[in-house]
């Protein structure tokens, strides 16, 4: 049996992600009692249903510290678990409840931000132990979905990759396992008939590729994913999101991330592309 546990922050887009896997042909709990998870993954083994998707949150939250004992239980039917973990910044979920008008679990009597802060630390430790952790702050329920069919879709290879571009001037993706900078490469912006065009043109694409460095990052680049993928796969880490970024994420960083992923695939991983800050400069 597969087991997937989709897990995180109230508002990060748990419900978005549980029904994508349900679209994917898993069947989906939501809100399980950790305790009964034992009980529910033998049933469903009886039923011979082989994918299957648990929701966790903070409602539930009362065994945590027993969940890892919960787990060794289920071992020999379901394996290790994956876990993902679906985490926002502070203002996103408050932008969020405050959109839904609900509270959050932990609030209480407090603020809204007191709520949250109290979730963030007594989840932290299921988020250390999390296979995948995806933030999704500024991300559509559209590309939360995407990220979730990358992950877990039919014929993945060992590692699945998200190959992620960004601009460093909107920040790092927190949710990113290796970060590569690209703004060593020449800049598009300053050439006044490529600065409108995005990465994703045949003009921009050329212009940052035509670079005899870019061709030798790629190469070394690919030789060192192929060395951390191994790793990763030993580890039993196989949802892995490689960012690269330039200073606003329009054009280096966009044309990288889509070469990249070619490569990637040309070498049979399995590979989706996201670029986090396209439209934003």
């Amino acid at each position: 049996m597969d087991l997937v546990i989709i897990t995180g922050m109230s508002g990060a887009g748990r419900h978005t992600a549980a029904k994508a896997m349900e679209d994917l042909g898993w069947y989906v709990v939501d809100n399980l009692p950790p305790g009964m998870l034992p009980a529910l993954v033998d049933f469903l083994h009886g039923e011979n249903v082989d994918h299957v998707c648990v929701v966790l949150d903070v409602r539930s939250m009362g065994d945590l510290e027993q969940i890892p004992s919960f787990f060794s239980v289920i071992e020999p039917i379901a394996g290790s678990p994956q876990i993902v973990f679906l985490e926002a910044n502070d203002a996103e979920i408050v932008k969020r409840q405050e959109s839904s008008r609900r509270p959050v679990p932990l609030q209480g009597s407090g603020s809204l931000l007191e709520g949250i802060q109290a979730e963030r630390r007594m989840m932290s430790t299921l988020r250390a132990t999390a296979d995948l952790v995806i933030d999704t702050s500024g991300l559509t329920p559209h590309q939360l979905t995407a990220r979730m069919v990358a992950a877990f879709g039919e014929g993945q290879s060992d590692v699945s990759v998200t190959v992620m571009s960004f601009g460093f001037k909107n920040g790092v993706p927190v949710d990113a396992d290796m970060v590569m900078d690209v703004r060593f490469l020449p800049n598009p912006h300053w050439v006044e008939e490529l600065r409108p065009q995005t990465g994703l043109s045949t003009a921009v694409s050329s212009y940052v590729l035509d670079s005899p460095l870019a061709g030798q990052f790629q190469d070394q680049l690919q030789d060192l994913f192929r060395t951390a993928a191994q790793g990763y796969v030993a580890e039993g880490k196989r949802l892995v999101t490689l960012a690269i970024g330039c200073t606003g994420g329009k054009h280096r960083s966009v044309a990288m991330a889509e070469e990249c992923a070619r490569r990637l695939r040309s070498a049979q991983f399995t590979v989706s592309v996201m670029h986090r800050d396209l439209g934003r400069e």
